[in-house]
């Protein structure tokens, strides 16, 4: 199994300096990383709430569109221009108001595309809210 080629320090680096808009209120926050993987948390805002006080599919997709970033870079190194090429969520329950926890793991990573999924879930809960996956086309480097 692979070792991630980011440390911590660098991946939440490279975020501040090339995509500082997700930093502040709502933001994404990685807290692990591990081979392959990482786990990440979106804080809880009310702009995130859609009608029916609920926090709405864009901010679950972001968070898991991010999260899938960084498992990717954390294990090929700061490849800027590796980008999404398709994410599919199912959302399985209402998200409670507060911060949202992405789990995230590289089922595949080749040479030119990396396929991962994304289990969400609400800061405390057992049982996820939402569950996504991705595939992201790895630029040659």
């Amino acid at each position: 199994m692979r070792s991630p080629m980011m440390t911590l320090a660098e991946i939440r680096a490279f975020l501040d300096r090339e995509f500082p808009h997700l930093q502040g209120e709502g933001g994404c926050a990685v807290e692990e990383l591990r081979p392959l993987g990482a786990r990440l948390r979106m804080a809880y805002h009310e702009n995130q709430i859609r009608p029916g006080r609920t926090i709405s599919g864009p901010t679950m997709m972001t968070l898991a569109d991010v999260s899938l970033y960084v498992a990717v870079l954390s294990s090929i190194g700061p490849v800027a221009l590796a980008v999404t090429t398709n994410l599919n969520i199912n959302f399985l329950r209402r998200p409670a108001p507060r911060d949202l926890i992405a789990e995230c793991r590289l089922l595949k990573l080749g040479r030119r595309l990396a396929v991962g999924e994304v289990v969400i879930f609400s800061d405390g809960e057992d049982e996820p809210v939402a569950h996504v996956t991705g595939t992201y086309s790895i630029p040659p480097h």
